[in-house]
């Protein structure tokens, strides 16, 4: 966590030695495992009758020694780069300032006005951000640690809770259960098999269809619990987040 300029920005992430682990640890595994691999290849395709891609294994089994090492523990590298690679893309940046909260995560920026933001909490590895109407603004998954978050947002006035203040009242989702809005029902559906498929994407984008009703959603087991909140409507919702969202690329 550190400080920026004289607008005493705060800004929380995973810092250089999450990036060194990444950067290094990954390669290194990859590197390990590419060289187990070719170690026990002849093993395994001679000895094991039963195992996947029997084929491979006898393929490297038939290279020369010193070919089948370096292949394989090269190709364990480039792997384990392409986990850093995903890896340092897929970086929570939390930043708060006397202005307010902005989040960005492989390339996408999402600001929320400091007066916007009622709470903020983690729940369930996802870092929570409440609007004036109890509505979620932002709901992003991250491993950063709730006690850094919690500094940062109290520093600048912005309420920290340990826990969901409206856990209690939210309720699993049934098919055709009744008190959703209009169209909320078939969106939950639709969100239930992308759960279940996991389908992330797709799952993200239903939860903002549901908010824009003023419906919120929270996953447990891929099971769907949902409640209501102050945008909820008679015939639709009363309001939208108030934020501003600036994709510079895919999500």
């Amino acid at each position: 966590m550190s400080g920026q300029d004289g607008d005493d920005a705060v800004t929380v992430d995973g810092g250089t030695g999450e990036l060194a682990l990444m950067w290094g640890g990954f390669p290194l595994l990859g590197a390990g495992a590419g060289w187990l691999f070719a170690t026990v290849a002849p093993w395994v395709a001679t000895e094991v009758r039963w195992v996947p891609w029997r084929g491979l294994f006898r393929a490297v089994a038939e290279l020369p020694d010193r070919r089948a090492m370096v292949g394989a523990v090269a190709v364990g590298v480039l792997a384990g780069l392409a986990v850093a690679v995903a890896g340092t893309r897929e970086r929570l940046t939390v930043t708060v300032d006397r202005h307010g909260v902005r989040l960005r995560r492989a390339g996408d920026v999402q600001e929320f006005p400091r007066t916007a933001v009622r709470a903020a909490f983690l729940d369930d590895k996802a870092l929570v951000l409440l609007g004036a109407q109890e509505q979620e603004l932002v709901r992003e998954r991250t491993d950063l640690g709730g006690a850094r978050l919690a500094a940062a947002f109290r520093r600048h006035g912005v309420p920290w809770t340990e826990r969901d203040p409206h856990r209690d009242a939210y309720r699993r989702w049934v098919a055709g259960l009744p008190g959703l809005p209009a169209g909320a029902d078939a969106l939950l559906r639709a969100r239930q098999r992308a759960v279940e498929r996991n389908r992330r994407g797709d799952a993200r984008e239903l939860r903002i269809e549901l908010a824009r009703l003023g419906v919120v959603v929270r996953d447990e087991r891929q099971r769907q619990y949902w409640r209501l909140s102050g945008t909820a409507g008679p015939d639709g919702p009363a309001g939208t987040p108030e934020s501003t969202y600036q994709p510079p690329g895919d999500s």
